[in-house]
């Protein structure tokens, strides 16, 4: 994305956490936050990232102003690289803001949380009589993160699927692949006719494991990583291995394009969307990239999304979506009083259609008032997310710091051929093991 906030949401799910020992001595006995109420609406969040901040400002002056009146927002923002180490600061001086931005890795907020520095949300929202406007597709997610809790709220809702170009599909005769197997063969006669069949960024990586995720969870069913996570199957097993082997495969028949390993997020999105590649694996925040018309020069009327194709024999299901809740907000414990409250019910109930109508961000809060989409990918994304029932996960949504920095930068070398794929396997397994 070359808006500046989708780094920032793609991104929280590949940087490490910075020191979570240090984080556990300065919580450690302290129980939360200053107990002082709050003077202001504060909100810390991440330079990369200014849709939510923008959101909030626009509601302060519109649906939220009454309580914004009693209690200003006031925004600070920090560089994401810097966030953890800010949250760690601010957490051992009690000084934790009213909202913030959650940390790089579920495990961070997580281990506020057990210091007692972070508001139960479920409680709280459904104390507000708001609970209802999460949507629980979300809840689902951000309780998978952050085991069976709903630390965060989800300013922003992603789903993942392929987006694909319907120009080149109807120029080439293919219909939308509901197979791996035909998947494959619309790739290969795609190349056949001299078009790139996928656009992707091996220097960013995560694109690439996303797709051997798919495949895990479309063969062996969405338990299919929280199995490794718990030690229950390796990634070194054969059916994994499988998994590595199918995505190696795509990059050895040239699917991905020349140099995928030197392609970076921004080159990739607009080779998709310059027409230099039919499909494209991404997730619903490319909403914002495909509707604007300066960078989309297909059109978005050309641009459609489909599910990771079912593998056959499989005990995975095309519905279930991976998903994810990009930047994370959560609030503090201690600065959670009656003004607090009154911000969080109007953002619960307006924050959907203010992100919607204003940036075409789809959220996990649902929209209240009708607001018309910027195009025909956009309906079909958010009626997906609102019929959704079973999400899953990312290829390192459970992985430690060390195994997801290892899956990633060893992405291209698996599709380029220079690193077999029980290598791959093995090398993230092994850092995995050694957590």
């Amino acid at each position: 994305m070359s808006l500046p906030g989708s780094r920032a949401r793609l991104s929280l799910f590949t940087a490490g956490t910075a020191s979570l020992a240090l984080l556990a001595t300065a919580c450690g006995g302290s129980g939360g936050g200053s107990s002082a109420a709050p003077e202001e609406f504060s909100y810390l969040s991440v330079t990369e990232n200014a849709t939510v901040k923008t959101a909030l400002t626009a509601l302060s002056k519109g649906e939220c102003k009454t309580a914004n009146d009693a209690l200003p927002l006031k925004v600070e923002t920090v560089p994401q690289a810097s966030l953890d180490q800010k949250l760690q600061l601010l957490a051992g001086q009690n000084a934790l803001p009213v909202q913030f931005a959650a940390g790089n890795a579920p495990a961070l907020t997580q281990q506020l949380a057990k210091s007692g520095k972070v508001a139960d949300l479920e409680a709280t929202l459904k104390e507000l009589g708001v609970y209802d406007q999460l949507e629980p597709a979300a809840v689902s997610t951000i309780k998978a993160l952050y085991g069976g809790k709903l630390h965060v709220l989800p300013y922003e809702y992603n789903i993942e699927g392929i987006f694909y170009n319907k120009e080149i599909f109807a120029e080439n005769g293919l219909k939308v692949p509901g197979t791996w197997d035909e998947l494959v063969s619309a790739a290969a006669k795609l190349e056949g006719k001299g078009v790139q069949p996928f656009s992707a960024s091996g220097q960013q990586g995560w694109p690439l494991t996303r797709l051997i995720s798919g495949y895990l969870y479309r063969s062996l069913g969405p338990d299919a990583l929280q199995k490794v996570a718990d030690g229950k199957a390796k990634l070194t097993d054969p059916q994994y291995v499988k998994a590595a082997e199918e995505i190696a495969a795509l990059g050895k028949k040239g699917y991905f394009g020349k140099g995928v390993g030197s392609i970076d997020y921004d080159t990739a999105m607009n080779q998709f969307l310059t027409g230099k590649a039919a499909m494209f694996y991404m997730g619903s925040w490319a909403l914002a990239n495909i509707s604007d018309a300066k960078q989309n020069k297909v059109g978005a009327d050309n641009v459609g999304f489909m599910p990771f194709p079912a593998v056959a024999g499989g005990k995975g299901s095309v519905d279930q979506y991976p998903s994810n809740v990009g930047l994370g907000i959560t609030l503090g414990a201690k600065s959670f009083d009656k003004k607090t409250g009154d911000w969080v019910s109007c953002i619960a109930k307006n924050y959907g259609s203010t992100a919607l109508k204003d940036h075409g961000s789809i959220s996990g809060f649902k929209v209240n008032t009708e607001v018309k989409d910027a195009n025909e990918v956009t309906t079909q994304v958010r009626e997906t997310i609102s019929s959704s029932k079973q999400n899953v996960l990312w290829f390192e949504a459970l992985f430690s710091t060390k195994a997801t920095t290892v899956s990633q930068t060893n992405a291209a070398s698996l599709v380029s051929g220079s690193m077999s794929p029980k290598q791959f396997m093995q090398t993230v397994q092994d850092a995995l093991t050694a957590q």
